[in-house]
Protein backbone atom coordinates (compact mmCIF):
# COMPACT_ATOMS: atom_id res chain seq x y z
CA UNK A 1 0.00 0.00 0.00
CA UNK A 2 2.86 2.33 0.85
CA UNK A 3 4.47 1.68 -2.54
CA UNK A 4 1.21 2.48 -4.33
CA UNK A 5 0.94 5.83 -2.56
CA UNK A 6 4.59 6.66 -3.31
CA UNK A 7 4.17 5.80 -7.00
CA UNK A 8 1.02 7.94 -7.21
CA UNK A 9 2.89 10.86 -5.61
CA UNK A 10 5.81 10.35 -8.03
CA UNK A 11 3.45 10.44 -11.02
CA UNK A 12 1.75 13.61 -9.81
CA UNK A 13 5.02 15.39 -8.98
CA UNK A 14 6.64 14.47 -12.31
CA UNK A 15 3.53 15.54 -14.20
CA UNK A 16 3.32 18.87 -12.38
CA UNK A 17 7.00 19.65 -12.87
CA UNK A 18 6.86 18.64 -16.53
CA UNK A 19 3.72 20.60 -17.32
CA UNK A 20 4.44 23.76 -15.32
CA UNK A 21 8.11 24.40 -14.61
CA UNK A 22 9.85 22.88 -17.62
CA UNK A 23 8.34 25.42 -20.00
CA UNK A 24 10.74 27.92 -18.48
CA UNK A 25 13.85 25.80 -18.99
CA UNK A 26 13.03 24.49 -22.45
CA UNK A 27 16.01 24.41 -24.80
CA UNK A 28 15.36 24.75 -28.53
CA UNK A 29 11.63 24.53 -27.75
CA UNK A 30 12.16 21.02 -26.34
CA UNK A 31 11.47 19.82 -22.81
CA UNK A 32 12.60 16.62 -21.12
CA UNK A 33 9.96 13.97 -20.63
CA UNK A 34 9.89 13.27 -16.87
CA UNK A 35 6.95 10.92 -17.08
CA UNK A 36 8.79 8.78 -19.59
CA UNK A 37 11.78 8.61 -17.24
CA UNK A 38 9.45 7.62 -14.41
CA UNK A 39 7.74 4.92 -16.48
CA UNK A 40 11.04 3.45 -17.73
CA UNK A 41 12.66 3.57 -14.29
CA UNK A 42 9.69 2.00 -12.55
CA UNK A 43 9.34 -0.72 -15.19
CA UNK A 44 13.06 -1.49 -14.99
CA UNK A 45 13.07 -1.66 -11.19
CA UNK A 46 9.66 -3.28 -10.57
CA UNK A 47 8.67 -5.25 -13.70
CA UNK A 48 6.14 -5.37 -16.54
CA UNK A 49 2.84 -4.97 -14.73
CA UNK A 50 4.00 -2.09 -12.55
CA UNK A 51 5.48 -0.40 -15.63
CA UNK A 52 2.23 -0.94 -17.49
CA UNK A 53 0.09 0.62 -14.77
CA UNK A 54 2.46 3.54 -14.17
CA UNK A 55 2.44 4.11 -17.94
CA UNK A 56 -1.35 3.96 -18.05
CA UNK A 57 -1.88 6.54 -15.31
CA UNK A 58 0.94 8.80 -16.51
CA UNK A 59 -0.43 8.72 -20.04
CA UNK A 60 -3.98 9.39 -18.89
CA UNK A 61 -2.80 12.49 -17.03
CA UNK A 62 -1.14 13.76 -20.19
CA UNK A 63 -4.16 12.80 -22.32
CA UNK A 64 -6.63 14.57 -20.07
CA UNK A 65 -4.49 17.71 -19.90
CA UNK A 66 -2.97 18.09 -23.35
CA UNK A 67 -4.17 15.34 -25.68
CA UNK A 68 -6.61 15.60 -28.52
CA UNK A 69 -7.61 11.95 -28.19
CA UNK A 70 -7.97 10.33 -24.78
CA UNK A 71 -5.86 7.21 -24.62
CA UNK A 72 -3.13 7.92 -27.17
CA UNK A 73 -0.43 8.94 -24.69
CA UNK A 74 -1.66 6.28 -22.27
CA UNK A 75 -1.12 3.68 -24.99
CA UNK A 76 2.39 4.99 -25.72
CA UNK A 77 3.44 5.01 -22.08
CA UNK A 78 1.79 1.64 -21.40
CA UNK A 79 3.63 -0.03 -24.27
CA UNK A 80 6.94 1.45 -23.19
CA UNK A 81 6.38 0.48 -19.55
CA UNK A 82 5.37 -3.04 -20.45
CA UNK A 83 8.25 -3.75 -22.81
CA UNK A 84 10.90 -2.15 -20.60
CA UNK A 85 9.50 -4.24 -17.75
CA UNK A 86 10.88 -7.36 -19.43
CA UNK A 87 14.34 -6.07 -18.52
CA UNK A 88 13.52 -6.36 -14.81
CA UNK A 89 15.00 -9.85 -14.96
CA UNK A 90 18.44 -8.31 -15.54
CA UNK A 91 17.94 -5.51 -13.00
CA UNK A 92 21.08 -4.69 -11.08
CA UNK A 93 21.14 -2.25 -8.17
CA UNK A 94 24.62 -1.04 -9.13
CA UNK A 95 24.03 -0.45 -12.84
CA UNK A 96 23.06 3.07 -13.84
CA UNK A 97 23.94 2.86 -17.53
CA UNK A 98 21.33 0.34 -18.66
CA UNK A 99 18.30 2.37 -17.47
CA UNK A 100 19.74 5.48 -19.14
CA UNK A 101 20.03 3.52 -22.40
CA UNK A 102 16.43 2.33 -21.94
CA UNK A 103 15.33 5.94 -21.47
CA UNK A 104 17.09 6.98 -24.69
CA UNK A 105 15.63 4.13 -26.74
CA UNK A 106 12.17 4.61 -25.21
CA UNK A 107 12.23 8.31 -25.97
CA UNK A 108 13.18 7.58 -29.58
CA UNK A 109 10.30 5.10 -29.85
CA UNK A 110 7.95 7.57 -28.16
CA UNK A 111 9.02 10.30 -30.60
CA UNK A 112 8.42 8.07 -33.62
CA UNK A 113 5.05 6.91 -32.34
CA UNK A 114 4.09 10.53 -31.72
CA UNK A 115 5.22 11.43 -35.23
CA UNK A 116 3.24 8.60 -36.80
CA UNK A 117 -0.03 9.36 -35.01
CA UNK A 118 0.14 13.16 -34.94
CA UNK A 119 1.89 14.04 -38.19
CA UNK A 120 2.21 11.14 -40.62
CA UNK A 121 -1.50 10.35 -40.55
CA UNK A 122 -2.12 14.00 -41.46
CA UNK A 123 0.13 13.72 -44.55
CA UNK A 124 3.07 15.62 -43.06
CA UNK A 125 5.88 13.48 -44.39
CA UNK A 126 8.99 15.45 -43.44
CA UNK A 127 10.39 13.00 -40.89
CA UNK A 128 13.97 14.28 -41.15
CA UNK A 129 12.89 17.74 -40.07
CA UNK A 130 10.93 16.33 -37.14
CA UNK A 131 13.78 13.99 -36.20
CA UNK A 132 16.37 16.78 -36.28
CA UNK A 133 14.27 19.47 -34.61
CA UNK A 134 12.18 17.54 -32.09
CA UNK A 135 13.07 13.90 -31.47
CA UNK A 136 16.86 13.99 -31.12
CA UNK A 137 17.04 17.15 -28.97
CA UNK A 138 14.34 15.74 -26.68
CA UNK A 139 16.21 12.44 -26.40
CA UNK A 140 19.43 14.21 -25.43
CA UNK A 141 17.70 16.50 -22.93
CA UNK A 142 15.70 13.63 -21.42
CA UNK A 143 18.81 11.46 -21.06
CA UNK A 144 20.67 14.23 -19.25
CA UNK A 145 17.81 14.74 -16.81
CA UNK A 146 17.35 10.98 -16.41
CA UNK A 147 20.86 10.62 -15.00
CA UNK A 148 19.82 12.60 -11.94
CA UNK A 149 16.17 11.56 -11.73
CA UNK A 150 16.94 7.84 -11.99
CA UNK A 151 19.30 8.06 -9.03
CA UNK A 152 16.55 9.70 -6.98
CA UNK A 153 13.94 7.14 -8.05
CA UNK A 154 16.40 4.33 -7.36
CA UNK A 155 17.01 5.64 -3.82
CA UNK A 156 13.25 5.81 -3.18
CA UNK A 157 12.81 2.26 -4.50
CA UNK A 158 15.66 0.96 -2.33
CA UNK A 159 14.22 2.64 0.75
CA UNK A 160 10.79 1.13 0.07
CA UNK A 161 12.39 -2.30 -0.37
CA UNK A 162 14.34 -1.87 2.84
CA UNK A 163 11.29 -0.88 4.89
CA UNK A 164 9.33 -3.76 3.35
CA UNK A 165 12.05 -6.23 4.34
CA UNK A 166 12.20 -4.82 7.87
CA UNK A 167 8.44 -5.21 8.30
CA UNK A 168 8.52 -8.85 7.19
Amino acid sequence: MKRLIVIAIEIIICFLIQSTMFHYIAMAKVMPNLLLILVVSTAYMRGRMTGLFVGLFSGLLVDLSFGNVVGLYALFYMLIGYFVGFSHKIYSEDDYTLPIIFVAVSDLIYGFLYYIFEFLLRSRLNILYYLRRMILPEVIYTVVISIFLYKLLHMINMRLNRTRNEEA
